[in-house]
């Protein structure tokens, strides 16, 4: 329905929000993500019908997807600034530059190859000379493609790990720019510009923060654990946020839910018990674990004051597994709404269909101890309600469903 317009890691299907909004008949007023990514539930709401939305994320590389993917760029104009922009750079005469971009780069030889440096520092002195901020937001993400094409990493790893061969490895830096941002502005103009008049988009590079205004709907997917150890999105965004100067881009995942450990267990509701086994097993782990789950609920507290009465949340979560427990963090995320003015609704076990994690690991270290991992999601609905309170014991109406 939506092609990505650049790479994001564990990115939730627009068409599986899409049919989330029509079956609990959401009202089309505005939509709330908290944890915004790559902006995939900004376009199920677009294909809704909803016209106002409000984004969070810490992570810059993020920040500038969402936006791209929901900025409108008149068809004619943006063509025209593109045939423009590869003409310059044909020209390879490069223009002058605040500052060398390139020493932003962590051990950059180690991950660049000299002439790409060189190649990609041109590119981008004719991007960062763009007068129109949103052709220029949408043109860097072809570059950022680019740069990690163009480096020394693996194909297909969030994680950043050097190529065996790299020394062999000698891009061309233009073909792959060229290539890149054809296929970047056909797919937005055909899928995305068509639809994205008479929008507003709000979006900031920070936690939520309570706002004056209050929403209808909230539709998200949180991380399904500490970045660490689970999805590194500061590492699959590293280059770009450090090609383009923001602070500390190697410390993202740190910063992220779980990524300070706790120093001390999760010991309330249903999840205590299962921290508490594991750390049995492991204390360190549960730590971290702990942190996790106190950064949730947290994050889930600083949402109630924001939506309306009556107003639908929708929580897509994996279940992870730690020493071969599985954690229910989806009967956590319906036991914090309920415990705090919602009335849980359903939850809808679905299996993953995009995954891009192996379906098994080693969760002890032990050669040839496996387990299985995150082949299923759930997606948690609650509503806000005026009265009454939650029953203690939360009961969780799960059907297997494929939403395609």
């Amino acid at each position: 329905m939506y092609p990505n317009l650049h790479k994001y890691p564990a990115t939730m299907l627009p068409q599986i929000g899409l049919e989330l909004l029509k079956e609990f008949k959401a009202k089309k007023s505005n939509l709330l993500d908290p944890f915004c990514g790559s902006g995939s539930s900004f376009v199920s709401g677009l294909e809704y019908g909803i016209k106002h939305f409000m984004g969070f994320d810490l992570n810059p590389l993020a920040i500038m997807i969402s936006k791209a993917r929901m900025s409108y760029i008149e068809y004619s104009y943006l063509i025209k600034e593109k045939e423009k922009l590869l003409h310059h750079i044909e020209s390879k005469n490069e223009s002058p530059l605040d500052s060398n971009p390139l020493t932003n780069i962590t051990n950059l030889d180690f991950w660049i190859e000299k002439n790409a440096q060189r190649d990609l520092k041109l590119i981008f002195s004719y991007l960062k000379n763009l007068e129109d901020k949103s052709v220029q937001n949408l043109f860097i993400l072809a570059f950022s493609e680019t740069l990690r094409e163009c480096s020394y990493t693996r194909n297909n790893e969030f994680k950043l790990f050097r190529m065996k061969d790299y020394e062999n490895y000698k891009p061309n830096v233009y073909a792959i720019f060229t290539k890149n941002i054809e296929s970047l502005v056909r797919d937005y103009l055909q899928f995305y510009q068509p639809k994205l008049q008479k929008i507003s988009l709000h979006l900031s590079n920070t936690n939520f923060q309570n706002s004056k205004q209050k929403f209808d709907t909230l539709l998200t997917s949180p991380p399904y654990g500490d970045s660490r150890t689970t999805v590194a999105y500061g590492q699959f965004s590293t280059f770009i946020n450090e090609w383009l100067g923001f602070k500390d881009p190697r410390k993202l995942d740190s910063k992220l839910i779980g990524g300070i450990r706790a120093k001390k267990l999760y010991e309330t509701g249903l999840i205590k018990d299962y921290i508490l086994e594991i750390s049995t097993i492991d204390k360190k782990r549960a730590l971290e674990i702990s942190s996790f789950y106190f950064d949730l609920e947290s994050s889930i507290q600083n949402l109630i004051d924001s939506i309306n009465l009556g107003g639908k949340v929708f929580f897509i979560v994996g279940n992870r597994r730690v020493k071969n427990i599985e954690l229910p963090t989806d009967r956590f995320i319906a036991e914090v709404f309920c415990n705090n003015g919602f009335t849980h609704l359903q939850t809808i076990k679905r299996k993953i269909s995009n995954k891009s994690m192996p379906l098994q690991n080693s969760p002890t270290n032990k050669a040839g101890v496996l387990s299985r991992t995150m082949n299923e999601e759930y997606i948690v609905i609650c509503k806000k309600r005026d009265l009454g309170k939650c029953k203690n014991h939360i009961e969780i109406k799960s059907q297997i469903a494929e939403i395609k």
